[in-house]
């Protein structure tokens, strides 16, 4: 796989993006990215107030938009949100501007880390497992096809999947 100096990380909510995207940045001597945390930083708005009041479509067009920018950077890690994917110029921005690596995980991983976290919108319902089984159904192909890489996270500590994805992108 030939290197393309920035690396994306894709996949479900509570996968574990956020954290081994620091970890990774690190390790590379990269800059950290959550665009999550960038669109509550430009809008001076946290994610469940930007739903509650312009939609999940609102949500979506800042999302492209932010991507876009960041995806000019150069020496970056970037976790994305997990519905990133949902928008086909974004995925087509990931992978023409750097290595995009899917991180999976089980659903019962996924439930488990994102049980307790009130800024997850989408998971604000009476059944947050069924949501999130919905969620992973729709999304896998659309992570599938936007992914140089996949890895599975399960039983693994951040340090390694880190590890494991340096190796990947640096051969």
């Amino acid at each position: 796989m030939r290197f393309k100096c920035n690396v994306f990380l894709i996949g479900p909510m509570g996968v574990g993006k956020s954290t081994i995207g620091r970890v990774l940045a690190e390790k590379m001597d990269f800059k950290f990215f959550d665009s999550d945390h960038e669109i509550e930083l430009n809008t001076g708005a946290d994610i469940p107030w930007i739903f509650d009041v312009e939609g999940e479509d609102g949500f979506r067009e800042r999302e492209k938009k932010m991507i876009n920018m960041l995806c000019q950077k150069r020496k970056i890690v970037l976790a994305t949100g997990g519905g990133v994917i949902l928008e086909k110029q974004n995925r087509e921005s990931l992978r023409c501007n750097g290595t995009v690596v899917y991180l999976k995980a089980p659903i019962e991983k996924l439930v488990h880390r994102t049980r307790k976290d009130k800024n997850r919108p989408l998971l604000q319902t009476d059944d947050p497992k069924r949501k999130l089984i919905e969620l992973v159904k729709i999304r896998s192909p659309l992570y599938q096809e936007a992914a140089d890489i996949v890895i599975d996270t399960q039983g693994k500590k951040p340090l390694t999947v880190a590890a494991e994805i340096q190796a990947l992108v640096l051969t």
